[in-house]
């Protein structure tokens, strides 16, 4: 009985441990704006074989929201953006994804519609070489920051602009 409860003990930590690290570190992805000022997003870099990206509904890559800072005032989607933090919620759908913008940046918060800073409509194609994880990136050219976000066989894009 001993030697049961020995193995359970050690087993079960170990189990968990080997759980917890198989997850990734969070990734970042930066946009340097010309005078030297930065925009950049930290999300999960979650697989497309254990997270599937919810239709409809606002997305959180491994269970915590992509988080967006920003050192430039920004204009998305005619809303403005000021200096700060901010989560960023891409709903999926077939054929067009929407971002959202949220003021909540609080740690395990559920999403508030109410929070919402600016929601719009993304430019969304589908590729013919899926990506196995999810992959987030920026362009930069001028004042402007496309955000890129590959997740499956669906490639979308949003553009930030600095003022």
């Amino acid at each position: 009985m001993f030697r049961a409860r020995f193995v359970v003990a050690v087993l079960i930590p170990l189990t968990l441990t080997a759980v917890c690290t198989g997850q990734s570190e969070p990734t970042t992805a930066t946009c340097n704006l010309d005078d030297g000022r930065q925009v950049y997003i930290r999300y999960n870099p979650v697989s497309a074989k254990n997270d599937r990206a919810p239709n409809g509904k606002p997305w959180a890559p491994g269970g915590a929201p992509m988080t967006l800072f920003t050192e430039a005032q920004l204009n998305f989607a005619g809303a403005t953006i000021p200096v700060g933090a901010y989560t960023v919620y891409p709903i999926p759908a077939r054929d067009k994804w929407t971002l959202v913008v949220n003021k909540n940046v609080t740690p395990g918060a559920a999403y508030d519609e109410k929070q919402d800073l600016a929601r719009a409509a993304i430019e969304t194609e589908q590729v013919s070489q899926p990506a196995d994880a999810l992959e987030v990136a920026f362009a930069h050219v001028g004042p402007r920051c496309t955000l890129r976000i590959y997740f499956g066989k669906t490639a979308t894009f949003a553009d930030f602009v600095a003022k």
